[in-house]
């Protein structure tokens, strides 16, 4: 799941649907907490007046069902003939062993049917974005409507690994892992890694500081999988809960370029300067100085490995000259060492 090109260059990024598919008995957790992370992004979006970069749907076979806890979930569209828009389909858990999540009723037989014929191929195209996340069990639908192939890695809950080997024989199934990326595929393990997974794709498709800033409010810290080579540098130094300090952050990584004075950084967080030094210390360790410099090196890194030039990645991280750049980053180095 690639970055989009207009999101690295600084353009907004496009749109998608996130279309979750609600079967009866769908565990509410499953579809509520990806939901909101989404939603949480798109609002955290406005406010700094931009449209919203997913567009929430929910399908399924029926029009009303019964959650996993017995609250009636209605207003579900049809499933669609043709997926016209980029379009992530996200698949639910469901209560309870392999049998029990597959039983062989209309309302699955229907769905998997409409996964085959229409999700599959739509996978397959390169036209546009699409992609399948799976929420828990939902990688045991995915493996059985054949949507899993030979040697693709995907996981789902521990309890259920087993049942994911027996359904899809040729792929790698892993276990203890939070999710797991394999081109179009997306799996996470138990219920809250589907949260997990929802800030993954939004960090992927709205950048790593709208993510940060959804897992505050959820007060989720912003995990990755255990699989990742690194955890996002732009969600390092983020796993506290000081509102102030949040501000802060999001507004160096937002515009990471601009000039971030001891005044400019404490006006943000409605401290003095002296106070912001000794929150900043106390929460992460860094000084304002050392944050800025973090974010700014990160992004540069960032940049080059996508193959920018040394100037453009200092530009785009807000050096003033690629001089600057080596220099922060040696002073890094050194700290690492130290």
């Amino acid at each position: 799941m690639d970055r989009e090109p207009a999101l690295i260059a600084g353009i907004e990024a496009s749109p998608v649907d996130v279309l979750f598919i609600v079967l009866p008995d769908t565990l509410l957790l499953d579809l509520a907490g990806p939901a909101e992370a989404f939603r949480l992004a798109n609002q955290a979006l406005a406010r700094r007046g931009r449209e919203p970069l997913f567009r929430l749907r929910y399908a399924g076979p029926a029009a009303e069902v019964r959650s996993s806890v017995g609250l009636s979930l209605a207003a579900i569209e049809p499933l669609p003939t043709a997926l016209t828009a980029s379009t992530w389909t996200v698949l639910l858990g469901r209560p309870g062993d392999a049998d029990a999540v597959l039983r062989c009723q209309r309302p699955w037989l229907t769905t998997r049917d409409w996964l085959s014929r229409v999700l599959r191929p739509a996978l397959q195209a390169q036209a546009l974005q699409h992609r399948l996340l799976t929420v828990c069990v939902g990688a045991l639908l995915a493996a059985d409507a054949g949507l899993i192939g030979p040697h693709q890695r995907c996981t789902t809950h521990h309890e259920l690994l087993d049942a994911l080997v027996t359904l899809a024989p040729q792929a790698q199934v892993l276990a203890n892992r939070l999710f797991v990326e394999d081109g179009p595929l997306l799996s996470s393990a138990g219920i809250t890694a589907g949260i997990d997974l929802a800030l993954h794709c939004i960090a992927r498709h709205g950048g790593d500081a709208l993510a940060a800033t959804v897992a505050q409010v959820m007060v989720v810290h912003g995990r990755r999988g255990t699989d990742d080579p690194q955890r996002s540098p732009l969600l390092a130094f983020r796993d506290h809960l000081h509102p102030a300090l949040h501000r802060v952050q999001e507004a160096v990584c937002e515009q990471p370029g601009d000039d971030w004075s001891a005044d400019a950084l404490s006006a943000i967080a409605h401290v003095t300067p002296r106070q912001l030094t000794r929150l900043f210390r106390q929460h992460t360790g860094l000084t304002p100085r050392d944050y800025v410099e973090h974010v700014r090196v990160s992004l540069a890194q960032q940049a080059l490995r996508r193959g920018a030039s040394g100037q453009q990645a200092a530009d785009l991280a807000g050096f003033r000259s690629d001089r600057q750049w080596r220099r922060a980053r040696g002073r890094r180095s050194e700290g690492t060492q130290a």
